[in-house]
């Protein structure tokens, strides 16, 4: 599992602070998580393919996290793509994009299909053979989700060594793998669990942004891999986050410790503060594994 991060600064973009955007690479997928103003060129920067990706998560209608879709929309259409295109969004947002397709001339060649939103309740909106995609009800000025992404347990793995020797024939080896019990060459069964390893536990992501503090998302994140939570504020600025409805770092570490997620990232930094490694430092008083997003970097799960 890796992790693309875009761009993690708030509102207004500068040269060396871009707005939301994340790449998400889990089980063969490539998923783009909202899309701020000038995504596409960071897609370029950082080398991620643009064919690879079918799937596109916006949080919410605030600009800073969708005003990059129409541009990356006619990109592709320029491109001469013929992939369909799914978009996960509040509703609103095939309105939003369609109208700017419309008024540009860029209809596309390619299909694309909105999957608009407006519970809020926890859903899930995608799934495969490999993972699922849930919603996460977050609290913000404006109708907001984040996103679980949850692997599906993968296939247990053959122990051949043990199969061999327990004299069972090599057509047997991938029913094994999937579960099945084997009869061996004298027509006695050998349980599964004695000719296979256990899988890889199933790792999960989390992202919540934007949002105020949270608590009722715990019980929907307990034990995830890795929770990426918006972190606005440092705590000297609570009543600014209070008002905006946006977290403070130590807000989001309050969250992480008590869902007993193994990694906390805070990212969608308020441009009035210098020096990042405060946010870390807030957090680091109540939970220990932070991690700093930075418009750029790639974190490998």
């Amino acid at each position: 599992m890796n992790l693309t991060i875009l761009g993690c600064h708030a509102a207004t973009p500068k040269i060396s602070a871009h707005p939301t955007a994340q790449v998400l690479e889990i089980k063969g997928h490539v998923f783009l998580i909202d899309c701020g103003e000038g995504t596409q060129i960071q897609l370029r920067k950082y080398k991620v393919k643009f064919s690879r990706i079918k799937h596109i998560f916006i949080s919410h209608l605030h600009g800073d996290h969708f005003f990059g879709l129409p541009g990356l929309i006619s990109t592709f259409h320029l491109q001469g793509r013929e992939t369909e295109m799914h978009i996960y969004g509040p509703k609103g947002i095939k309105e939003a994009i369609l109208l700017l397709l419309k008024l540009g001339k860029s209809w596309t060649k390619f299909q694309l299909y909105f999957h608009e939103l407006e519970s809020n309740l926890a859903q899930v909106i995608y799934e495969d053979d490999k993972l699922t995609v849930e919603t996460i009800p977050l609290i913000h000025r404006v109708y907001t989700n984040g996103y679980l992404f949850k692997e599906k347990p993968g296939e247990r793995k053959l122990n051949i060594d043990a199969a061999r020797e327990a004299n069972i024939d090599l057509s047997y080896f991938n029913k094994i793998k999937m579960g099945h019990d084997a009869p061996n060459k004298e027509g006695v069964y050998i349980p599964n669990a004695q000719i296979t390893f256990n899988p890889s536990p199933p790792k999960s992501y989390a992202y919540c942004s934007d949002t105020a503090y949270n608590p009722e998302m715990v019980s929907q994140i307990t034990d995830t891999t890795v929770l990426y939570h918006e972190a606005t504020f440092l705590k000297t600025h609570q009543e600014l986050a209070e008002k905006t409805k946006h977290s403070t770092a130590i807000e989001a570490a309050n969250i992480a410790k008590a869902a007993n997620v193994s990694t906390l990232i805070l990212g969608h930094y308020s441009g009035r503060y210098g020096n990042l490694e405060l946010f870390k430092k807030e957090a680091n008083e109540v939970f220990d594994n932070v991690l700093l997003a930075e418009d750029g970097k790639t974190f490998t799960f």
